[in-house]
């Protein structure tokens, strides 16, 4: 995703701890943690006009990050992009960051993301299981503090067979921005985003000159 989009803008990942080069950390457990770690390292490009994109658990985390910048000093986020998730008002507490490590994979191939090489690799699960936990665990302890929202325009984009997302709970993500929110169906489940790369990186590029008034020389995506 990042190589399709960086023809129009500056891409920025955030890599959790407990993956990839950063195995050796333990994973973070709580959502508003992973936030505050977000702005923390946005700190270089925070009078920028940043778009925040998150998928999944993501886009609950880039709502807490465009929350915490806006209470800062200096502009906020030109505009927030939710994808794959309900509104975050909507406690999501299935029970899944209590399930032992093989109800957790079961649950995990049911979800249809993991690789089933992966599934099948006993030593390679032993270090990607504390990290999911730890994800299921920040989302499903997440609490919405009460009548918060952004200023900031969000823009919703869901797969069409999302069996995970019910169209009415990613609706109420309305409720949560003083600005416009609107709506980008995609054809696909839950990772549709794998599935329909340059469509969706088509659409990130779209919105993010909608979202910033003057087009600088590079867009800036967090």
């Amino acid at each position: 995703m990042s190589a399709a989009l960086s023809e129009g803008a500056e891409v920025l990942i955030m890599q959790y701890p407990g993956r990839q080069e950063r195995l050796d950390e333990p994973a973070l457990e709580d959502l508003g943690e992973l936030a505050d770690a977000a702005v923390a390292a946005l700190e270089p490009w925070r009078h920028r006009p940043l778009t925040l994109f998150g998928h999944s658990m993501g886009s609950v985390v880039a709502y807490e990050v465009a929350r915490r910048l806006e209470r800062r000093p200096g502009p906020g986020p030109a505009g927030l992009i939710v994808s794959g998730n309900m509104a975050p008002s909507i406690e999501q507490d299935q029970g899944v960051h209590r399930m032992d490590d093989e109800e957790l994979m079961a649950w995990m191939s049911q979800l249809a993301g993991t690789p089933p090489a992966v599934l099948a690799d006993r030593e390679l699960l032993a270090t990607v299981v504390p990290a999911l936990r730890g994800d299921f665990t920040a989302l499903e302890t997440y609490r919405h503090p009460e009548g918060s929202s952004v200023a900031c325009p969000i823009i919703g984009y869901l797969g069409d067979h999302d069996p995970h997302v019910p169209y009415d709970g990613f609706l109420r993500w309305v409720e949560h921005t003083t600005a416009e929110f609107t709506v980008q169906i995609f054809e696909g489940g839950h990772f549709y985003i794998d599935d329909q790369v340059q469509d969706v990186a088509r659409s990130i590029l779209r919105d993010l000159d909608a979202f910033v008034s003057r087009r600088p020389a590079r867009h800036h995506l967090a």
